[in-house]
């Protein structure tokens, strides 16, 4: 999903926000009018994604002077995301030790939607990396996860199919053995720390597998420690979707995967998607619905406040949030630092600010809605009170 945001501003003086032609509530109309003043006070256009070589163009200011309000016009994106894939390839997805490990039924269906999902034009503006495991030696080491088998890549790309066609077992003897989850997790998330550093945006992982921790140790054997590490994730800011690949509907296969349920929650992202297998079309139809589900809510509901052209000052009571979903009518979400109102926005720091945030229900019509745009109006006049 690809998400264009548009910032219209009008102009006002630089020590008090006000303008020549925009009264204020607060009664200051006319006060400290000046050429320039927030956002340029002479329209033209900027771009807001923040970094250096920001520039504005002026247009429309009147004769003798800079004192009327005009607009100042920019686009962006919301804040980039990064999805970090961790991918089961152990025995259990297609070795054939066992009637429900089997690779027809389970490893080539999920393959196959990961690599649509990849490779999918719709993917475009995200960007992923892919973390096999067990890794093929030291399976029980941070250190072998901290660095993914495919980096950060833009999104749609053929690399990662040519990966997973690289690492495909060719026989039986060739399938890997255990289930280091929380090992992979630890590594992935010191992965995303080192990143952030110099690719600022909202991060999250994505756990692709068939069953629970094994292989290890009795201390990381378990979905509690996995727990333990998606909570510091969280806290970290980093939330975990989860996708479960369950075992064929056959006599004796165990149920590996209900307890993936309780990471999913610990990672901030509510339950786990359980695919079921037994039907290679139904999986693979399952498992790609499962991956749009995570693509749409991992949109990002953040984006940078533009930098003001000219050396202008940023007025934060002087802007309004408007939506628009594709030809429909635009429609103005209220501020609500709290967000206790419904379709709501609020700022990152209200001392501060630096970043607009939408709120839970405005943030979910965006992630649900393909063509949706955001436009924010810096206004002429005070619109809205920030709390101290």
């Amino acid at each position: 999903m690809s998400m264009a945001v548009t910032a219209l501003g009008c102009g006002g003086s630089a020590s008090d926000g006000g303008s020549g032609s925009g009264a204020s509530d607060s009664g200051d109309e006319g006060e400290g009018a000046s050429s320039g003043g927030t956002f340029g006070g002479q329209g033209g256009s900027l771009d807001i994604g923040g970094g250096p070589g920001s520039s504005g163009t002026s247009s429309g200011a009147p004769a003798g002077g800079g004192e009327a309000c005009a607009t100042q016009t920019a686009e962006a994106s919301l804040l980039p995301v990064y999805l970090a894939f961790a991918f089961d390839v152990s025995g259990s997805m297609g070795k054939g030790d066992k009637d429900w490990h089997d690779k027809a039924l389970k490893w080539d269906p999920v393959v196959a939607a990961t690599k649509q999902f990849f490779a999918d034009p719709g993917s475009e503006g995200l960007t992923a990396s892919l973390t096999f495991f067990p890794a093929d030696d030291d399976k029980c080491e941070v250190e072998s996860y901290a660095a993914p088998d495919v980096p950060l890549t833009p999104l749609p790309s053929g690399t990662f199919a040519e990966a997973i066609d690289a690492i495909e077992p060719v026989s039986s003897d060739d399938w890997r053995g255990g289930t280091p989850t929380s090992w992979v997790m630890q590594g992935t998330s010191a992965f995303i720390g080192a990143q952030r550093q110099q690719l600022p945006g909202k991060y999250a992982v994505v756990l692709v597998t068939d069953g629970y921790p094994q292989g290890c140790d009795d201390a990381s054997d378990s979905v509690d420690a996995v727990v333990a590490d998606v909570q510091a994730a969280l806290a970290d800011d980093i939330l975990t979707y989860v996708i479960g690949v369950g075992n064929p509907p056959l006599p004796g296969a165990p149920n590996t995967v209900s307890g993936l349920h309780a990471i999913a929650a610990a990672g901030g992202t509510e339950s786990a998607v359980l695919i079921d297998t037994g039907d290679p079309s139904q999986t693979t139809a399952a498992f790609k619905a499962a991956v749009e589900r995570i693509r749409s809510a991992s949109v990002s509901c953040t984006m940078a406040i533009p930098i003001a052209p000219d050396g202008s000052s940023f007025d934060k009571e002087r802007v309004r949030v408007l939506y628009t979903s594709g030809a429909s009518a635009t429609t103005e979400l209220a501020y609500d630092q709290r967000c206790a109102t419904e379709h709501a926005w609020r700022y990152d720091e209200p001392a501060s600010p630096t970043q607009i945030v939408l709120c839970d229900s405005s943030c979910a019509a965006i992630q649900a809605d393909v063509a949706a745009t955001l436009s924010v109006d810096f206004t002429c006049e005070r619109v809205i009170e920030v709390p101290l």
